[in-house]
Order: structure tokens, then C-alpha cells, then sequence
């Protein structure tokens, strides 16, 4: 439970958090940082890990902490296409066998029903979009996986997803993370991003159940 609320502190305070440790650790900033994306992306152990708004406030710090971020944007790339190449890799080998143990407490049958729900609306673009999504994020290369997309096909949507992803969320908090309204109200933009996040699979959730339903 300790774990858990510190989690959810260095996710809430990012900013304060991530600080700190450039300011301990300085350039093993990097190996940190691409340490936290690949293993968000690529292990299904850890969609808990976070992703849009570390990416966000490391673009935002990376001056002040003495980081370059076109180097930073470049290795979390990197991060983030292998961590979705592991993951796709592990659902290859493993199959749906993991998702049968009713007790898992990791493999959640929802975690599943989530991305599935994207994948039927949006076939293999979805590693692409889940990208943005927490928690489809981890699960959709693992489910490609499972399903042997054709690898060829799903290693251009990684890296092109990876490119949108990482892009965006750095070069927005490199040229907005300096902006008073947004300095002042970190949290709040932090949670923001959580929120905005999250509402898609929300949404996709809701709208499979009642298809269901309905049938």
C-alpha cells in the first residue's frame, strides 16, 4: 500500500520528483529516464510506470536539469521502440495462457477488454493511437503479439507511433513547460494530461459492453 501512495506521489509531483533527480544524478538522468519508458512500454508487469507525463515534464526540465533534450528525445525513441518490440515478442511466446488465471492480480481480464475494444475499432493502427493511451499503451504490442500480426507491419506502426509519442509529449513540455500559468500549476496540468488520457479507453470500454449487451 506504501508503494502504491508513493507511486502515485512521484506521478502527481513529477515535476518536483524528476528534479530531484537530475539534480542527484545528472546526465544518468538519461539511463533513468529510459530505463522508466522502456520498461512502461515493454513489460505488462508494469502499465502502472509513468508515461505521457513523464515524457512531458522531462521535455520541460530537461534545460533546467542540464539535459540536452534533442538527446533525450532521441534515447526515450529508442526506449520506447525496443520496450514495444519486447512486448510484442512476449506475447508471441506466451500466448493468451496468461490471461487464464482468475487470481492474477497483473493479467486483469479488463486490461485485455480494453485494448481488444481498440483493436476492433482500429485494427493495427491501434499501436499506433494506444501510444497515448495508459495501460493500452503496455497491452496493445503484447496483444499483437499473441495475434502474430505480421511483424514487418507491426514494427513500422511501433516506430511511427513511437516517433508521434515521444515527439509530442517532450517538444510540448520543452517550449510550454516554462510558461507561468503552466509553472505555476504543474499538478494540475499533470493530472490534465492523466485524465485526457484515459477517457478514450474509457469510452471504447463502455461502448463494447453495450454492443455486447445489445446482442
Amino acid at each position: 500500500m506504501e508503494l502504491i501512495l508513493q507511486l502515485f506521489d512521484f506521478i502527481l509531483h513529477i515535476d518536483k520528483h524528476l528534479a530531484e533527480i537530475m539534480r542527484e544524478y545528472g546526465t544518468l538522468t538519461y539511463i533513468i529516464l529510459f530505463v522508466i519508458v522502456f520498461c512502461e512500454t515493454g513489460l505488462v508487469v508494469t502499465p502502472f510506470l509513468p508515461g505521457d507525463s513523464l515524457l512531458f515534464a522531462a521535455g520541460a526540465l530537461a534545460p533546467i536539469g542540464g539535459l540536452n533534450v534533442g538527446v533525450l528525445a532521441v534515447l526515450l525513441f529508442i526506449a520506447a521502440v525496443l520496450g514495444d518490440s519486447l512486448n510484442y515478442a512476449v506475447g508471441q511466446y506466451v500466448g493468451p495462457k496468461v490471461f487464464e488465471k482468475k487470481d492474477s492480480k497483473i493479467f486483469r481480464k479488463e486490461y485485455l477488454e480494453k485494448t481488444q475494444a481498440f483493436y476492433d475499432k482500429y485494427g493495427a493502427k491501434t499501436i499506433v493511437i494506444a501510444r497515448f493511451i495508459p495501460i493500452v499503451r503496455t497491452f496493445a504490442p503484447f496483444l499483437a503479439g499473441v495475434g502474430a500480426m505480421n511483424y514487418s507491419r507491426f514494427i513500422s506502426y511501433n516506430i511511427g507511433g513511437a516517433l508521434l509519442w515521444v515527439g509530442l509529449f517532450v517538444s510540448a513540455g520543452y517550449f510550454f513547460g516554462e510558461i507561468p500559468v503552466v509553472k505555476n500549476n504543474f499538478t494540475i496540468v499533470i493530472m490534465a494530461i492523466i485524465v485526457l488520457s484515459i477517457m478514450p479507453a474509457v469510452i471504447e470500454v463502455i461502448r463494447a459492453r453495450a454492443a455486447r449487451s445489445r446482442t
